[in-house]
């Protein structure tokens, strides 16, 4: 029952809005597609390729790390010594809740969360880049991937265990599978939700 899109007898109107969602989400692929071309690059075998006058203009636009580092605020370098020590509970995340899904997904038969779908480090191979703001790139990268990555498995994990939505008021940022919690003090769906989330537990499909 790790499906998202899983039908769960929802409302005519939930339906409307879902497939509302999807065709706008459609029409976001389309535009960004019509953006890439804008700017003169394209995705071929999964590699974002320039083109050569473009690839040109950006390595002739490139500040250099020393002056990057020279022309900042002497306060901005100082949040470094803050920013970057936070790598290091970012990476205990990573660790534990990646340990954590390996050992109890498989017992309770819940899909496993594929970390690299949320490892994006394209950002890196732009030539318009120091080394510095690639450092800083990859540094938001990997922290906004873990905490997403880390999202997704805790997601399933409520979904498995407490399906129930909250009582008082809308949650800022849920997670996507939280629509399909049964409603607060709804028991009957709550059974219903419990039930079918080990009754499909073996369904890698409704990952």
């Amino acid at each position: 029952m790790f499906n998202k899109d899983f039908d769960f007898n929802e409302s005519k109107e939930a339906l409307s809005i879902k497939k509302t969602i999807a065709f706008l989400e459609d029409k976001l692929s389309e535009e960004m597609a019509k953006r890439r071309a804008k700017l003169h690059f394209g995705i071929e075998h999964g590699k974002i390729v320039f083109e050569q006058e473009i690839l040109r203009r950006h390595r002739e636009l490139k500040i250099g790390s020393w002056k990057y580092i020279t022309r900042a605020n002497p306060l901005v370098i100082l949040t470094s010594l803050i920013i970057y020590p936070v790598i290091i509970p970012i990476i205990i995340l990573d660790l534990s809740v990646t340990i954590y899904q390996h050992l109890c997904f498989h017992i309770y038969g819940i899909p496993l969360v594929k970390r690299h779908d949320y490892m994006v480090f394209e950002r890196t191979h732009l030539a318009y880049l120091n080394l510095v703001q690639k450092i800083n790139c990859a540094y938001c990268s990997y922290g906004n991937g873990v905490i997403a990555y880390a999202r997704e498995i805790f997601a399933r994990t409520e979904q498995y265990w407490c399906p129930i939505k909250h009582a008082k008021r809308t949650i800022l940022g849920n997670h996507e599978r939280y629509e399909d919690f049964a409603d607060y003090g709804d028991i009957d769906s709550f059974i219903k939700k419990y039930k079918e989330a080990r009754e499909h537990k073996k369904d890698d499909s409704l990952s």
